[in-house]
């Protein structure tokens, strides 16, 4: 469903961009129509590093594969990547880290750039999935713009296995035009609403880090725990509430705009995005904690085309394009040279920045969580009940 407040520029581009893709206009059209070409030439002056690639656009391929989550990435952000390098941006969308793994570790499926978050990095680098960037490649990185506890992750060992492409928060977006009572502040409610008043209205992710996560908070336990009895009434509570549900879907955006869903699981850009268009909903941070964490730019051992790959990431880490991509994807992206060049609205935001005491009561996902067998059959359990 298509963004209802969307301004007439917003509509141009996506009505030529849906005509570019059918093949009834040209790429040459395309870019002018747009303004992409003339877009193009000028970040090639302000951007350092995309003057090289654009140069080097016949050394780097005519593709280059990412896998990412939803909502991720801006059209115009990828089409000026091509427009600069002549390499197109295929987007393979993933729901859960745990698909990720399983599929990278049976080959990478083509893929050349993954954005994996903060607690797969160790493992995906001791299985030798990911490999040891170089950073010569990637100028437009300065780890000296990041705050340690959100980069930290992508270093392993004095070597740097992954850069840091946003931060966020893991809470639940709720309709508040659907609810009867005041605007709900804690994870016991959401599952309590789920199970009443929002009954096959309401959205839990297909990832049992945070649909398990969150089911723990319920109790007062930790996101993260793996302690059998802890665990054991987490499947319970996700038990009870799967009858109750709409669905369980990580791509949760067009259920909630259509009306079809009125709660679910969410993560902060996504929340952003809906607030835009629906200022009814509202974004909640349970107070009894969550998740916060970082999503990292990695390449795959396997990259089929690593030049495409190093430019791809290099393009998008520029202030100025990463400014962009923020804007319309709604997170953080932690590096200060970026949060310089956003509105003011995005830089007062409680969605993107909350509360110290909302914030810290938040716990980073844990490394154990990607690989527990007990936490994945739970998961198998859940979704076949």
């Amino acid at each position: 469903m298509t963004d209802r407040r969307a301004t007439a520029t917003e509509r141009h581009f996506l009505q030529t961009l849906e005509s570019y893709r059918k093949g009834s206009i040209s790429r040459r059209d395309f870019l002018a129509r747009t303004g992409l070409g003339l877009a193009a030439a000028a970040m090639a002056g302000a951007m350092p590093g995309l003057a090289r690639q654009a140069w080097a656009q016949g050394s780097i391929g005519d593709r280059v594969v990412i896998a990412t989550w939803p909502n991720y990435h801006a059209p115009e952000s990828l089409e000026a990547f091509r427009a600069a390098t002549g390499a197109a941006v295929d987007v393979n969308v993933f729901g859960s880290n745990e698909e990720m793994l399983a599929k990278l570790q049976a080959g990478g499926a083509g893929w050349d750039v993954v954005v994996a978050t903060n607690y797969t990095i160790s493992t995906y680098a001791e299985q030798g999935i990911i490999e040891e960037l170089d950073l010569s490649r990637i100028p437009n990185f300065d780890p000296s713009a990041f705050d340690a506890r959100f980069a930290g992750p992508g270093v392993i060992d004095g070597k740097t296995y992954a850069i840091p492409r946003n931060i966020g928060t893991t809470g639940y977006c709720v309709n508040t035009s659907e609810l009867d009572g005041a605007t709900p502040a804690t994870w016991k409610e959401f599952w309590d609403l789920a199970r009443d008043q929002l009954s096959g209205r309401a959205m839990v992710h297909d990832y049992q880090l945070t649909a398990i996560g969150n089911a723990l908070k319920y109790y007062g336990y930790s996101f993260n725990s793996v302690d059998p009895a802890e665990l054991a009434d987490a499947e319970k509570l996700l038990i009870d509430t799967k009858p109750h549900l709409f669905a369980i879907n990580s791509d949760y955006q067009p259920s909630m705009r259509s009306g079809d869903a009125a709660m679910s699981m969410c993560w902060t850009g996504d929340a952003v995005q809906l607030q835009r268009d629906m200022p009814e909903i509202a974004y909640v941070l349970g107070r009894e904690g969550g998740e916060l964490w970082s999503d990292f730019f990695t390449v795959p051992a396997s990259a089929p085309h690593r030049d495409a790959a190093y430019a791809l990431i290099n393009f998008l880490l520029a202030p100025e394009m990463a400014a962009q991509e923020a804007r319309f994807h709604g997170y953080p992206t932690g590096d200060r040279r970026v949060d310089a060049l956003l509105p003011d609205e995005m830089r007062n935001s409680p969605i993107l920045y909350p509360a110290a005491e909302l914030l810290n009561a938040l716990e980073f996902g844990a490394a154990v969580t990607l690989t527990n067998p007990e936490r994945a059959e739970i998961m198998a359990r859940f979704k076949s009940a």
